[in-house]
């Protein structure tokens, strides 16, 4: 049977890592995708909280899978110096929790900038961070957030082969290419599936691009999981679910709904015979 890693951003079930690692250790998992705790987000971390967190992992027998930061996700012609700045930080978040893989984007543009004119910036941004990543021993997996450059399967496939470094991966979200009018496996799996390291479990609906438990919305996650699993890929799987749970605002899911997501995916996986441990 095949094995996955089975991981969650933690902060969309609650602020407090401890409820965080107590939630996902229940739901089956060893492991953590860290974006925030105690409503600080990674990159502005003190070193008390890593230290903080650290013992908190320690005390539960978790692990961090990667580290969710923030950084790309900003003005393509912003101060470039003081987003490296700000990857050393989380580099050494990453390092300090033993994290193989850091969460990056590839920066938004202006209103009225066309998306080719900013490639040249992107690419060169880009290859500064995998220099950093490079040198410092962890993997940058880009997500394909919306309205950023890598965004559909042709941008992406342009940035990790443009950039050419073993230290730019892919972290792979099917909702996200579904709420930019992409078929995530019938358009991008072919071309982008040597780069994929790493899988946000999130899917949405094409009509509105409203989030939904996987297997319930339109981004072929089965056609997905089924490929990959034929493909012998073994790697982290972190649920991403985005379910809004109106009684609980200062998340993106809470605890009820994000277990509702980790339940629809472990019963999608377990009928294509993938293990989650």
């Amino acid at each position: 049977m095949t094995q996955w890693r089975l991981s969650g951003f933690g902060d969309e079930i609650d602020a407090d890592p401890a409820v965080q690692l107590q939630v996902l250790s229940a739901l089956g998992a060893a492991h953590v995708e860290l974006r925030s705790g105690w409503g600080v987000n990674v990159a502005d971390m003190s070193d008390e909280d890593v230290a903080r967190l650290a013992d908190l992992l320690a005390r539960h027998r978790m692990a961090v899978s990667a580290i969710a930061s923030p950084i790309g996700k900003t003005g393509v012609y912003d101060d470039p110096d003081t987003e490296l700045r700000r990857l050393g930080r989380v580099v050494a978040v990453a390092r300090r929790l033993d994290a193989p893989y850091v969460r990056l984007f590839s920066f938004y543009r202006p209103d009225g900038v066309d998306v080719a004119a900013t490639r040249d910036t992107v690419l060169r941004r880009m290859r500064a961070f995998a220099d950093v990543a490079e040198r410092e021993s962890v993997v940058l997996v880009h997500e394909n957030e919306k309205a950023i450059y890598g965004d559909v399967p042709e941008r992406v496939l342009d940035l990790v082969e443009s950039v050419g470094s073993p230290a730019l991966r892919l972290a792979w979200d099917n909702a996200n290419f579904v709420q930019v009018g992409v078929r995530p496996f019938t358009d991008g799996y072919a071309m982008l599936r040597p780069y994929v390291a790493y899988l946000q479990v999130k899917d949405a609906r094409a009509a509105d691009g409203t989030e939904v438990p996987a297997g319930h919305g339109d981004g072929e996650l089965r056609e997905t999981l089924t490929a990959l699993r034929d493909d012998g890929w073994t790697g982290f799987a972190s649920l991403e679910p985005h379910l809004a749970d109106p009684s609980r605002p200062d998340v993106l899911s809470g605890p009820r709904h994000f277990g509702e997501a980790a339940r629809a995916f472990a019963a999608l996986t377990a009928e294509l015979g993938i293990h989650l441990a």
